[in-house]
């Protein structure tokens, strides 16, 4: 039994018996002492109210046929209706739809058993309505109640439910911004630190280099210290501004028609490069601009780091997707390597977010990256002839394709 049910009881008792010492019960030879024994049989129901109310229901009933016996008494009657309320509300549904039943009918036999006896509309009515004060309304009163509690139920239960998505929401934000994050870190200092350990490396191998060299080396490791802590800042710069997703600015977007950039810093780290572009460098969305950009920074440092000292790049922009080509005579990253495959999965990430795809392998001896990216904004519809870059010997000595001017 709960305690507050029990100190309920006993309050309903207390006033039944002042209600009895105050005469309110009918006048019958019975001592009214004894009138206390059915009111005390309601109280016991009022106390195992929550913890028990499927015996209120014989509690009350008990209570109610020995108190007509007895008396009846007001006090016992009034407390007899928080019996049925109880078992109704605290019991299980169907039979608080079968004790409504049972108690209308209770109410409309009763008041017509009154007319038949007294031969007066009037008592069918007075006892129709006293009848359902005591049983019909406490039933009805707790259905009510009992549909509320359900509903408040249900609704707590949704917004749990709505509280458990928005949480497996944000969870999967931060794992894809830790995604997004691992991938600009990836690109923006490995890549980098690749080069200048390649180039650092060759300086201490060979002891026959003369200072001109040396010198020229260095100031490409310095070139790629400098870019990759430019862009180190821009991207916390972009980290720190505030808002869900902050967007790439104009003075710090990397686009793809900047690769004959990537593609200098490449040859100055001593990879080989062929640049070929087909069609013109439209406007792209800065989000295909990035993934192509980080795309092609990732297959020269793996060309530079795996391959054969040499690569050939090609850039095709169509009228609905930028395809991105890169071949290197061996690649693929040794499964020894520290960080081996991140770069490849990081790829295919990148054109995965752009609705794109990477594929990267073997090829004809080589090793081949070609990614294709859909873009938003097609270029024109007669775009003018491929513009070939130039490309470098291994000698450094910049030349031209065959055919170009």
């Amino acid at each position: 039994m709960r305690r507050d049910d029990v100190l309920w009881a006993v309050a309903c008792f207390a006033g039944g018996l002042v209600l009895l010492s105050a005469g309110a019960h009918v006048d019958r030879p019975t001592p009214v002492h004894l009138l206390a024994a059915p009111l005390l049989v309601t109280c016991l129901g009022v106390a195992v109210r929550r913890s028990r109310p499927l015996l209120c229901l014989p509690l009350g009933i008990a209570a109610l046929l020995g108190d007509l016996a007895l008396g009846p008494s007001l006090g016992t009657i009034l407390i007899l209706t928080d019996n049925l309320y109880a078992v109704v509300l605290y019991g299980p549904r169907p039979l608080g739809r079968w004790i409504l039943g049972v108690t209308s009918s209770i109410a409309v036999v009763g008041g017509s058993v009154a007319a038949f006896i007294f031969r007066d509309f009037a008592a069918f009515a007075i006892v129709l309505v006293q009848m359902a004060l005591v049983g019909v309304m406490p039933v009805i009163t707790a259905l009510f109640m009992a549909q509320f509690r359900d509903q408040a139920d249900a609704e707590r239960a949704r917004a749990e439910q709505v509280a458990r998505l928005a949480e497996l929401d944000r969870r999967t934000a931060v794992q894809a911004e830790r995604a997004r994050m691992a991938r600009e870190l990836h690109d923006v200092i490995a890549n980098h630190f690749s080069a200048i350990a390649i180039q650092s490396t060759a300086v201490l191998s060979r002891k026959d280099l003369d200072a001109g060299v040396v010198r020229k080396v260095l100031e490409s490791v310095r070139e790629n210290s400098v870019q990759g802590m430019a862009e180190l800042r821009s991207m916390i710069g972009l980290l720190r501004q505030e808002g869900e997703e902050p967007e790439m600015s104009e003075a710090v977007r990397l686009r793809l028609a900047d690769a004959d950039e990537l593609v200098e810093r490449a040859r100055e780290a001593g990879l080989t490069v062929r640049l070929r572009v087909d069609g013109t460098a439209g406007e792209l969305p800065a989000s295909v601009d990035l993934a192509g950009y980080r795309i092609l920074q990732e297959s020269l440092t793996n060309a530079l780091k795996h391959g054969g000292g040499t690569a050939e790049v090609k850039i095709g922009y169509r009228a609905a997707e930028v395809v991105l080509t890169v071949d290197s005579p061996a690649g693929g990253a040794a499964p020894g390597l520290p960080g081996a495959r991140a770069g490849l999965v990081g790829m295919r990430e990148r054109a995965a977010l752009v609705g794109g795809a990477v594929e990267a392998g073997p090829r004809d001896g080589g090793w081949r990256v070609r990614a294709v990216l859909p873009t938003a904004h097609p270029p024109a519809a007669h775009p003018p002839a491929a513009r070939p870059a130039t490309a470098a010997h291994p000698t450094g000595a910049a030349t031209r394709p065959a055919g170009s001017p």
